[in-house]
């Protein structure tokens, strides 16, 4: 038994070695056939592996809380509709290149909401990317400094989950503008964009100096989207 664990681990099957070392110890191992025994050991493997990927995923995302749906508190009268976000953690606007769109004041959640959307997306095996919206702002100058700018728009293109927070804080430079343009073009509708803002959505072509631009960009954000109006005082204070 010990040559066999070595063996499944020597082959990187390290699920099938645990589910292994666990049924010898339990000595319920001589009391499976062959055929369960083999289902187990692949049951073992491919949970053992996409608890793996969840875990890559979830840290390579970055989220700022280590938020989940099940711990949400829905209360339509704030906004937050149970039947909504659980329309959406079947990830069907992920696969359809959607947008959803956060809303509200400080505190009211908005952070929380789109941490737990992009972790259940990880679960699902889906890539995320979660930025503050001004150090992904601080990314882009150095990037193009470093002559690295045309790979980290690639990057952000092909990440199936792009979640901006705290959008609108303050208005976007003319070069911030064209960037976020390019950002916003390469995911129209064929990847998904969470965006957690303060200012109404109304608000947002106040950040843009060149209302062509401006118009151009909303357009493609506010199209098919899936929106969420927080409302009532900071649940910080509450704590």
């Amino acid at each position: 038994m010990e040559q066999i664990k070595s063996e499944l681990m020597r082959l990187k099957l390290s699920g099938m070695a645990s589910w292994v070392k666990t049924m010898e110890e339990s000595r319920q191992i001589e009391k499976l056939s062959f055929a369960d025994g083999l289902r187990l050991l692949l049951q073992a493997e491919r949970d053992t592996r996409e608890g793996n990927r969840y875990q890559r995923l979830l840290k390579n995302a970055s989220f700022r809380y280590g938020a989940s749906l099940e711990e949400l508190s829905y209360d339509a009268s704030r906004g937050l509709e149970q039947s909504k976000v659980l329309s959406l953690a079947s990830g069907n606007y992920i696969r359809n290149g959607e947008s959803v769109l956060i809303t509200g004041a400080a505190g009211c959640g908005k952070s929380f909401l789109a941490s737990a959307l992009g972790s259940q997306a990880c679960r699902q095996g889906v890539s995320v990317l979660y930025y503050n919206m001004q150090k992904l702002l601080m990314r882009l100058k150095v990037a193009r400094a470093e002559g690295t700018i045309i790979r980290f728009f690639e990057k952000l293109a092909k990440t199936q989950l792009l979640i901006l927070d705290d959008f609108g804080l303050s208005p976007l430079e003319k070069q911030q503008q064209l960037d976020f343009m390019e950002i916003i073009e390469d995911r129209h509708a064929r990847k998904a964009t969470i965006i957690a803002s303060q200012l109404p959505v109304s608000n947002w072509f106040d950040l843009f100096s060149d209302e062509t631009l401006a118009d151009s960009v909303i357009d493609r954000i506010i199209y098919t989207s899936h929106r969420f109006e927080l409302k009532g005082e900071s649940l910080r204070k509450k704590r």
